[in-house]
């Protein structure tokens, strides 16, 4: 299942739902089928996703990066950076900036 995240400034993201709720619950969000960041919470946020990045944190995902069929660890910062450039971003926006994020159910 794919999360769009959606900022009033910057545009959209995309990503699978299992890593946007690693980064969610990173940040102390809950993980509904919808759910907003206002513009107070997100440079705490983006703060929250640098610390568990430079952590090393890597949650549970993982890529099939090699022909051998062996799956390797992708870290948090690839995963994490887009959003917290996105949080980064639409906090320097207006009282109105805003992010939203939509999915086809829980996650």
């Amino acid at each position: 299942m794919l999360v769009k995240f959606v900022s009033s400034e910057t545009g959209e993201l995309m990503m699978f739902a299992e890593m946007a709720g690693t980064l969610l619950h990173a940040v102390g969000k809950e993980t509904g089928r919808r759910g907003t960041f206002t513009r107070e919470e997100m440079l705490p946020a983006a703060q929250l996703l640098r610390a568990a990045v430079a952590r090393g944190e890597a949650g549970d995902s993982k890529a099939n990066d090699n022909d051998d069929g062996a799956e390797q660890p992708v870290a948090l910062g690839p995963r994490a950076w887009p959003l917290i450039d996105m949080l980064e971003r639409t906090a320097k926006g207006g009282a109105q900036a805003n992010i939203v994020w939509e999915a086809a159910a829980d996650f």
